[in-house]
């Protein structure tokens, strides 16, 4: 699963696809249903949005009914109910320095940070607009963001620490998996093939439990345990 990832000002230098959409803040602890940065592509031009993580779909009542998954699985994404639509017209690419995964200890849970070494990770994802009714349809702010990142099975990266983690995009699936000319078949070809390359470049270490808490943030909390 994905439920916490780290975003640097470096990110769009890594990852290319912000190139000209904006630019990042450090964010060392990012938590669920906070508005994250996530590139989608719009009336045939990219834009960088930031919509809440936890995803709400247009057929909810209200913004804060729930659930509201941070997660959507591969495997069903292009066939759920929940995300059948955001998959079809609202792919995005979020982006992050790395992301964080536990394992249950004796002792506690114990935070790992799992990135590319020399790279940012595209982790790719769906999106949807919710519509408040309260407000007027002239209203620039009537439509409401969200978003829900897609995970893979981990077992094809050496070392997994949990048995699903991010699918993340390589460069050259930016075009295919941002624009509106692939079967939905093509697509989950596209996201397995370059989500296995990926996975196969990422390397893990532990990092402080201080993560463990969305209060603490700071460099600090993906370096390395001495």
């Amino acid at each position: 699963m994905c439920g916490r990832f780290a975003v640097t000002r470096e990110t769009p230098d890594l990852i290319g696809v912000l190139e000209g959409l904006g630019s990042l803040s450090d964010n060392f602890n990012v938590a669920p249903t906070t508005p994250i940065a996530a590139v989608r592509e719009w009336k045939g031009e990219r834009h960088m949005e930031t919509p809440r993580w936890g995803f709400v779909p247009s057929f909810y009542k209200s913004f804060d009914q729930r659930p509201q998954p941070i997660n959507a699985r591969v495997e069903t994404v292009a066939t759920s109910g929940m995300f059948r639509k955001g998959f079809a017209n609202s792919r995005c690419i979020v982006p992050a320095r790395g992301y964080f995964e536990w394992q249950v200890r004796q002792d506690g849970k114990q935070p790992y940070f799992i990135s590319a070494p020399e790279s940012a990770l595209a982790m790719a994802g769906v999106m949807t607009a919710w519509r408040d009714p309260a407000k007027a349809d002239d209203d620039p702010d009537r439509w409401r963001l969200s978003v829900a990142i897609i995970t893979r099975d981990a077992h094809v990266a050496p070392g997994e620490v949990h048995d699903r983690m991010p699918a993340c995009l390589t460069p050259d699936a930016y075009d295919d998996w941002l624009g509106d000319h692939l079967s939905a078949d093509q697509l989950l070809s596209l996201l397995d093939r370059s989500s296995a390359e990926v996975a196969h470049e990422l390397t893990h270490w532990e990092v402080s439990r201080d993560v463990n808490s969305v209060r603490n943030n700071g460099p600090q909390l993906i370096e390395p345990l001495a």
